[in-house]
């Protein structure tokens, strides 16, 4: 096994010699044929052009500069035709193309025998950006990395047979000026049919689909950042585009010729991949976080560089049907190919003791058995219930960015944590028929099973994706005056029962059944604190992950889930989902050494924000599934939503009626085309003519029957009642020793982007949701929803620090001259006043217009006034109210700086200071020098610089400064006796890097 197997983890697989430069001859001859080769009978004219795609006569040396390949090259500035990406202040919603020159053959004649590095060595980036060219029989795409200064390409046959995927992909990677030349030999060498000419720009490609012709590419045009995970960005789609791989120029056929082509292309477009569908291009955004880390310690314990990207079993890979084809066409299908995952991401940052803690929300939809509301109920044959969604809930602390702990320690940093939970419809067969016009339409068990085949399916999956033991929390009602829901109690309760009887006693399914609408009607019944000694509990079974090492942070994994439903899995469902997830905040927070117990107040700023990520994420869920936002939000379950809050739910149960019977069924059919449910098949019905989807989504019998059947009462597979650990600490071996820390992960790059110029208001870290998202507005949001008071322990301590007179002390007030107009503008500023439905960090960032200040007459009176006022302000003799003083103050200060009089024109003539100076260094002073001019040269005079001498001690101090390692941002066991990292080695004790002293303002 060679260095390339190891590094790729493909031992065993054979790969392609790299190729070798020719000579370069002048003319276009006899060269070497590359990866995009077409063979011509014609062959090359006098001229030097080639007449099919120019791929066909290129050779590498003919491509290739006299420097060899560098992995950190910037394009120069002054070539022609290239992008110039320092002058992008951030990346915009849609992808900018390739810009290439139009220079003829005679800039290929200028570079010769450039070493070419091939996928997987080193250096070799993922792609993140793409151009589409196209010419009349082929289609390129041209793929950059997050630098834009490597490139690859790939070359897409539009002349191929109905049904026939040609994909040619090149494993060469080019610089820019490289590829600009290869596209130019190709526009040279088809000048006769049109050129080569730009399609469109992408960000993305989600695959090939095929309906009754030709085949189909899906690329992503607009895409928006959403969350950062260990220093890798997770994007949503914003905008696709669908593009026909065949040589008309349009993407849509024509009704009239291709009645049903045309069809199945308008019940694709049903299916709004704008909205809820996320991706990443470096981090497994399908898996949890314990899982991604536990594999990528795993990968590094066998030898291979990273985890295996096999996405063929995904569960919530939702174009895998897409990816099918790009996996038989491409041997490197993940470099040009993204997973998705269809669900919620939000993220918010706080601060909490002066430490920044970054809260993830993650949720991922099952592609399984996926639908719309009534008309995906229970589960299939196959053990897939409907709504099945995993929520994850990553909370971290942004001290470092990446996974990793100093040393390098891969994939070791304490600084994350992570929590996941599982909803998803009753495990039984059962249906709800909405053809009528009744809202709630009766329940029907479709099949009683007595060895309940689909619910040991389904927990058996479970077992496998998170251990055991598993928590179901039933929130299903139980007593009605008709029966509906109480049927399937009873059923699931049996269920449970038969499967617990094979099970070992540790690893019994936990079952608890509660009738949360009932609670929540009667007056007696503390709805929330039910929930919460209920999650106490799951959170005391199942755990939580937290990455870390065996020696300074022990990490722990999450063994079991809560598994918790309602008839819906929406309004109950998300409230006792968001419950759990304050419970686990609770001990996320305590393990990462934030809070010293486990215990989170329900009205504090933390669980305020968790209360709207999860009420966000509820409403995302029940859109997806139901067709409209909650009707019952944690302000129900509270008690304290307000009156206006019953027409709100009045118009949601409306729109969630009209979508259930008018328009889920081509919601439907577009979920059973994009998923691949249904296939076209010549001879057979078409989807819109089917009478009922059930076959698409239940297993054929006769190709389970005659094999051997599960056993009833051994229905799982022991090895899924494992418990997780996380591997021990592994340093790379063999090839992969001694490697720096981007050749695991590149996240530096991706994060900081170190070739591009931006502003902090563009970047994610500062305009990501925080406590400034949330002002607290007058009234109830949304007519329903919880009054939001993101400072509420500030207001409680500015409530009791009144003046003499009465009137509140602003939090953000104007320090300056005490005046009338300064005192009103201190007022108008106030976080407490804001009405704004929503400000952004950025908002910080930008300074406040300042009202005109009068003219100061008598600085010593001003100076007095200052006084007087701080005086005034005085803190109060309560330690923690002075805290709080202390921290109203600075942040005031902060975000309104004042300075003096004095200070205005010693800063005025600092700046004014150059341009006073003679443009002429000579030894005689000039003929009128300035006064500061001369007193600047005669500052330094003989005595002082013969009192300039270095000791010894000076000169070592200054060597051991210019000593800087290969890595100076890793800090070595060797460095931790220094001085400046004495606060380091504090903070490795365990204690804070801040002291809680009062600022001097």
């Amino acid at each position: 096994m060679n260095e390339d197997q190891i590094i790729n983890g493909e031992a065993g697989k054979p790969r392609r010699p790299p190729r070798t430069p020719a000579a370069f001859t002048g003319q276009y001859t006899q060269p070497a044929q590359v990866a995009l080769q077409e063979h011509d009978d014609d062959g090359p004219n006098n001229n030097g052009q080639v007449k099919s795609d120019a791929c066909a006569t290129l050779s590498p040396a003919s491509l290739t500069s006299s420097q060899p390949f560098h992995t950190s090259s910037i394009p120069p500035t002054s070539a022609p035709g290239l992008l110039d990406s320092a002058s992008e202040d951030d990346e915009p919603a849609t992808a900018t193309c390739f810009e290439r020159s139009t220079s003829p053959v005679s800039v290929l004649q200028r570079n010769k025998g450039a070493e070419y590095r091939k996928v997987g060595e080193e250096g070799v980036c993922k792609i993140h950006r793409f151009s589409l060219y196209e010419t009349v029989s082929w289609f390129y795409l041209v793929g950059g990395d997050v630098l834009d200064c490597k490139f690859r390409i790939l070359k897409i046959d539009r002349t191929a047979d109905s049904g026939d995927l040609s994909v040619v992909e090149d494993e060469i990677v080019y610089t820019r000026k490289e590829m600009n030349q290869l596209l130019n030999a190709v526009d040279d060498g088809n000048k006769a049919s049109g050129g080569l000419r730009m399609r469109c720009s992408c960000w993305g490609v989600l695959g090939f689909i095929r309906f009754t012709g030709a085949y189909y590419m899906l690329v992503i045009t607009k895409r928006s950042q959403v969350a950062m995970i260990g220093g890798h960005y997770v994007y949503q789609i914003d905008g696709t585009e669908l593009v026909s791989l065949t040589s008309s120029s349009s993407s849509r056929p024509k009704a009239d010729r291709m009645p049903e082509e045309a069809r199945f292309v308008s019940t694709l477009s049903n299916l709004d991949l704008s909205r809820s569908f996320y991706f990443s291009y470096t981090y497994d955004i399908t898996r949890s976080l314990q899982l991604n880390m536990i594999q990528e310690r795993e990968a590094l314990g066998r030898g291979l560089l990273r985890k295996s990207q096999d996405y063929q079993d995904g569960m919530f890979v939702w174009n895998q049907h897409l990816l099918g084809p790009a996996s038989v066409a491409l041997q490197n299908t993940y470099d040009w190919c993204i997973p998705i995952i269809h669900g919620f991401v939000d993220q918010t940052n706080i601060s909490i003791h002066a430490r920044t803690v970054s809260i993830t929300v993650i949720a991922r939809r099952s592609r399984f058995f996926a639908g719309a509301r009534y008309l995906k109920r229970g589960a299939n044959d196959l053990g897939y219930v409907a709504n099945d969604v995993e929520t994850e809930q990553i909370v971290s602390e942004a001290l470092t960015t990446s996974f990793h702990a100093p040393g390098p320690q891969l994939y070791a940093s304490p600084n994350f944590t992570s929590y996941v939970q599982h909803r998803g419809s009753i495990p039984l067969h059962w249906t709800q028929d909405n053809s009528g016009v009744t809202p709630k339409p009766d329940i029907e068990l479709n099949l009683v099973d007595p060895f309940f085949t689909a619910a040991a399916l389904h927990f058996d999956n479970l077992f496998e994706r998170y251990g055991a033991p598993i928590y179901v929390l039933n929130l299903i009602k139980a007593r009605e005056r008709i029966p509906r829901e109480s049927i399937l109690l009873k059923e699931y309760t049996n269920a449970i029962t038969y499967l617990n009887q094979s099970l070992p006693e540790d690893k019994k399914i936990v079952y608890k059944a509660w009738d949360m609408s009932r609670a929540s009607k009667s007056r007696d019944q503390d709805v929330i604190g039910t929930l919460e000694s209920l999650a106490k509990d799951i959170v005391s079974r199942t755990g939580f992950f937290r990455s870390g090492d065996a020696v300074f942070w022990k990490s722990s994994t999450q063994n079991g889930v809560a598994r918790t439903n309602c008839i819906d899995c929406l309004d109950r469902t998300n409230a006792a989902q968001f419950i759990i997830g304050k419970c686990a905040l609770g001990h996320q927070l305590e393990a990462l050494g934030i809070t010293t117990n486990a215990a989170v107040e329900f009205d504090s700023d933390v669980v305020t924000v968790l209360s709207h990520m999860y009420h966000a994420h509820g409403d995302m869920i029940a859109i997806q599934y139901g067709g409209s936002h909650l009707v019952n939000t944690m302000a129900t379950y509270r008690k304290i939503n307000q009156w206006s809050s019953q027409s709100r739910d009045m118009v949601e149960s409306f729109k969630r009626y009209y979508n259930n019977s008018f328009l889920d069924r081509q919601r439907q059919e577009a979920y059973n085309l994009f998923l691949g449910n249904y296939i076209f098949v010549q001879g057979q019905p078409m989807l819109w003519d089917l009478a009922t989807d059930y076959y698409l989504h239940h297993a054929d019998p006769r190709a389970w029957s005659p094999g051997k059947r599960k056993n009833y009462i051994k229905w799982f597979d022991p090895r899924h009642l494992e418990e997780r650990r996380m591997p021990q600490e592994v340093h790379p071996t063999g090839a992969l020793a001694n490697k720096p820390l981007h050749f695991f992960d590149d996240y530096w790059r991706e994060y900081y982007r170190p070739t591009n110029i931006s502003a902090f208001p563009k970047i994610l870290s500062y305009k990501v949701n925080s406590l400034r998202k949330y002002p607290p507005p007058k009234e109830s949001l949304d007519g329903g929803a919880e009054a939001i008071d993101p400072q509420s322990s500030l207001a409680a301590a500015n409530k009791n620090n009144q003046q003499d007179n009465g009137r509140p002390k602003s939090d953000l007030s104007y320090v300056d001259t005490p005046t009338a107009a300064n005192q009103d503008y201190a007022v108008k500023t106030s976080r407490y006043d804001e009405k704004q439905s929503g400000t952004a960090l950025s908002d910080w960032l930008r300074q406040p217009a300042q009202p005109p200040r009068p003219e100061p007459n008598n600085p010593v009176s001003i100076e007095r006034d200052l006084q007087s006022e701080r005086k005034a302000d005085k803190p109060p003799k309560d330690k923690s109210a002075a805290t709080q003083w202390t921290l109203n103050q600075f942040v005031a200060n902060s975000l309104n700086p004042t300075v003096i009089e004095s200070e205005a024109d010693e800063y005025l003539r600092y700046i004014n200071h150059p341009s006073n100076l003679p443009l002429v260094v000579s030894t005689d002073d000039p003929p009128h020098p300035n006064a500061d001019f001369l007193g600047y040269i005669q500052s330094n005079s003989p005595d002082a610089a013969a009192n300039m001498l270095s000791t010894e001690d000076d000169i070592a101090d200054f060597e051991e400064f210019l000593n800087v390692g290969d890595d100076p941002l890793t800090v070595t066991d060797a460095d931790t006796p220094k001085k400046r990292y004495k606060a380091y080695r504090q903070w490795l004790k365990g204690r804070s890097l801040f002291k809680q002293q009062r600022v001097d303002v």
